[in-house]
């Protein structure tokens, strides 16, 4: 069917002129109904189209369409993609964890591009102004909804799907590749079965030969990388000889660079012709790689792909490769789910990967078929010809999947192994999200909750694998633990959230974590190294695990400190130590940047359950933590950070310059904090952000110097800022014992502070002010009393 025929407005949007066969089939479905539409295609085939048909409709209503796309890598590629829409006058807005939000830009973006997890954080916050936009969408296109099967996002995905039907009058497209139940997603969204669509690998524009290849074990884990590199060029070789190309998908952006210096040896000991070699036009134009590797590499007809080259060398290698310039390409698992970067043959070299967070890790059978799937290159290949490289013990499983796919089964309430925690964690965590937003409030809500669900789908096939007996059971179960842990509350068969549920909701806390938290601020004597064990024994690092050539690492950072913990939270905990200094050995720096990121994150959901539960005064020691993690400055200058402009470079010159806090960055002129490093724009900025932090002045009043044994007098001690406000913790203590606390808006404020003539000879006062919002030292201030007898 052409284009122009069927959406004559928006036929600039497609960079096709007529839709195939599949797409064809599926068009009135999309255009003729309003019905949900669920297409489970082999990839390759072309789904893509079918959500931008979507889109095309809905925005030809009116509406708002929001787009889910499997990874925050291919939120950057449709939002490129898309200003196709853009240039019909349409917005296109990608809203990720990684970007500021403008809140003023999703409100009125016509096409709207999230992750699962995005939408999940912003569903829970639809209330707020700030993600208001999120209930006006009219069609929600999910991308890969076979991911519901995955055991880290799968349960994501599902109740994101759920909340959304229910905070809109949405229709959903769910795209898939090819699944054996399309029709039990089909069952969860309402779908009927005349827009219930599956097509078979007959609709792949070129037929796939997919296969298994074994190989022997070598004497270690290195070794045994080598062999699986030279059986992938046995496999590739035939189709690069025959003017063909070769797409090897390996563990990790390392092993892509490595692989392909390898690689290129191999190609010239093998005499394969590599026609890149003599194209004198083409070496001109790889002079202008970022990355240095990749252009030798490149020149040899070799190239890698992986997140972290430039967007430029990533740009270039795609269209070379569909160029046919480079022949072999070795990449990590992104370009399975994103770049339509086809070739004759596909190769998965690498079946486990490690994963900063979790250890060594299975990939997954969504992975598999997703990689396999990119094999044959339509309109050049007959047939594309794919392998799986694995051991003898796993090549069963991985023909069985060949042959069966896989069935998507929802991974919601399947229950923990962990032996701590619910049954089911992530049945719990969701449960308390949904009673959080006033969804549940009875476990009969509960109930019909949970029947929105894709697993309750599941649950009524023939083959379920849990009776609706069962499953009232298990959410029973589920509240019980809930309200045992403090996360919610029963009065018969109402529930509601306590503080600790809203702030786990609020923050992404798995539970387990959030319960660690809320006994930390119950801690009297809270200590840096108990914040810092709290994060590193953490239920989002109980997988992280540590290498044999990093435990040196670890050792020098922490010396014989917490030999007690597991290595992994022993790994975390360095990194984190190592990174409040500044310093991280080498052999931590590949799983540094992310730990630490996860890391800031747990930090400021500890931080907010402290200021709530405990006092502002240890939210502030966790709020200086928090800064010295994110900048690596010491803790004599983590105060220079709350400055806005001052970061970590600038911190460390202005505290070799002797600046230790905000209050002398104010009390200097910018033409001093110039000398110190900075430039006189700089300066200038830094300065008057330091006038606008708080300055505290304390006044001890008509305090006494002296008091006689057994009198008492009753005394003010008033706090107020002589430059900028903050929210503040204050409290008074006497040799060390608790006397008085109060939490106040500074200003200005008293302290009333009763002075008792007992038993010692000394009283020594002190007075304390902190801010848990702010990464500043706190202040104190000491008065001393003697006792004398009368």
């Amino acid at each position: 069917m052409a284009v122009k025929e069927v959406l004559p407005d928006f036929a600039d949007a497609f960079p096709f002129e007529r839709f195939n066969a599949m797409q064809s089939a599926v068009l009135p479905a999309l255009l003729d109904t309003d019905e949900n539409v669920v297409v489970s295609a082999p990839t390759a085939s072309g789904k893509t189209a079918i959500a931008e048909v979507a889109i095309c409709r809905t925005l030809d209503a009116g509406g708002t369409a929001l787009f889910l796309a499997p990874l925050r890598a291919l939120t950057d590629e449709k939002e490129r993609e898309w200003e196709r829409f853009e240039e019909l006058g349409y917005s296109v807005y990608v809203v990720t964890g990684e970007r500021d939000l403008n809140p003023r830009k999703a409100e009125r973006a016509d096409v709207l591009v999230m992750t699962p997890e995005k939408a999940d954080s912003a569903t829970r916050k639809h209330d707020s102004r700030r993600y208001s936009f999120v209930t006006d969408v009219d069609c929600c296109i999910i991308d890969e909804v076979h991911l519901l099967d995955s055991d880290e996002r799968g349960s994501v995905l599902e109740v994101t799907i759920s909340r959304l039907r229910r905070l809109c009058d949405l229709r959903v497209i769910a795209l898939s590749a090819t699944m054996p139940n399309s029709d039990d997603v089909g069952a969860w969204l309402d779908a009927p079965d005349e827009t219930t669509f599956s097509f078979d690998e007959k609709s792949r524009p070129v037929p796939l030969d997919a296969r298994v290849a074994t190989y022997s074990h070598g004497e270690n884990a290195f070794a045994d990388k080598y062999r699986r590199l030279y059986r992938a060029l046995d496999l590739a070789e035939q189709h690069i000889r025959e003017e063909g190309q070769a797409l090897v998908f390996v563990s990790s952006r390392q092993d892509t660079v490595q692989a392909a210096k390898k690689a290129r040896d191999e190609l010239a000991s093998r005499d394969i012709p590599v026609d890149a070699r003599g194209d004198f036009e083409y070496h001109t134009e790889t002079e202008d790689l970022d990355n240095d590797t990749l252009r030798k590499s490149a020149l040899d007809g070799v190239g890698f792909h992986h997140a972290g080259l430039s967007r430029s060398d990533r740009n270039r290698i795609e269209k070379w490769f569909r160029e046919g310039r480079i022949k072999l390409l070795f990449s990590t698992s992104t370009l399975a789910w994103g770049v339509n970067l086809p070739a004759r043959c596909v190769v998965i070299r690498d079946t486990r990967y490690h994963d900063p967070l979790e250890g060594e890790v299975e990939m997954s059978p969504l992975d598999v078929l997703q990689m396999l799937g990119r094999a044959g290159r339509p309109g050049y290949d007959d047939k594309g010809y794919a392998w799986v490289i694995c051991d003898s013990a796993a090549s069963d499983r991985y023909r069985e999947l060949l042959e069966d796919g896989k069935t998507i089964d929802s991974q919601l309430a399947t229950e923990s192994d962990s032996g701590s925690g619910p049954a089911a964690a992530d049945l719990a965590v969701h449960l308390t999200a949904e009673i959080v937003l006033e969804t549940v409030k009875d476990i009969d809500d509960a109930m019909d909750w949970l029947e929105t669900t894709f697993y309750y789908a599941r649950a009524q096939r023939a083959d379920a694998y849990v009776t609706g007996s069962e499953l009232r059971d298990r959410v029973s179960e589920t509240l019980s633990w809930l309200v045992d842990a403090g996360f919610i509350e029963m009065d018969g068969l109402a529930v509601e959230p306590t503080a600790l549920g809203r702030l786990a909701s609020e923050f992404y806390l798995d539970l387990q974590t959030a319960r660690t938290c809320a006994d930390l601020a119950e801690s009297e004597d809270l200590s840096t190294g108990d914040v810092l064990t709290a994060v590193a024994t953490a239920e989002e690092f109980d997988s992280v695990s540590a290498r044999s050539d990093e435990e040196d690492a670890i050792d020098a950072v922490l010396g014989n400190r917490r030999e007690d913990l597991d290595p992994g939270a022993r790994k975390v905990l360095a990194i984190l130590r190592a990174g409040m200094n500044g310093t991280t050995p080498a052999e931590l720096q590949s799983d540094a940047w992310v730990i630490r990121q996860n890391a800031l994150r747990l930090l400021a959901a500890l931080r907010a359950i402290v200021d709530r539960l405990a006092d502002g005064h240890a939210a502030n020691l966790v709020r200086r933590i928090e800064a010295r993690v994110e900048t690596g400055i010491s803790e004599d200058a983590v105060g220079l950070t709350a400055v806005d402009g001052i970061g970590s470079s600038r911190a460390t010159s202005l505290a070799a310059a002797g600046y230790s806090s905000p209050t002398e960055i104010a009390a200097a002129t910018p033409t001093e904090l110039a000398a110190a490093g900075l430039t006189d724009g700089v300066a200038k900025r830094v300065h008057e952000s330091a006038t606008e932090l708080p300055a505290l002045d304390i006044d001890w009043g008509a305090f006494p110097d002296r008091i006689e044994r057994g009198a008492r007098e009753m005394c003010e001690v008033t706090v107020q800022t002589s430059q900028g406000d903050a929210r503040g913790a204050l409290s008074v203590t006497v040799n060390g014992k608790a006397m008085t606390s109060k939490a106040a808006y500074l200003g200005e404020t008293t302290l009333p502070v009763g002075v008792f003539g007992g038993t010692a000879d000394v009283l020594t006062f002190a007075v304390r002010v902190s801010f848990p919002d702010l990464p500043l030292t706190p202040v104190v201030q000491t008065r001393e009393v003697r006792v004398v007898d009368s």
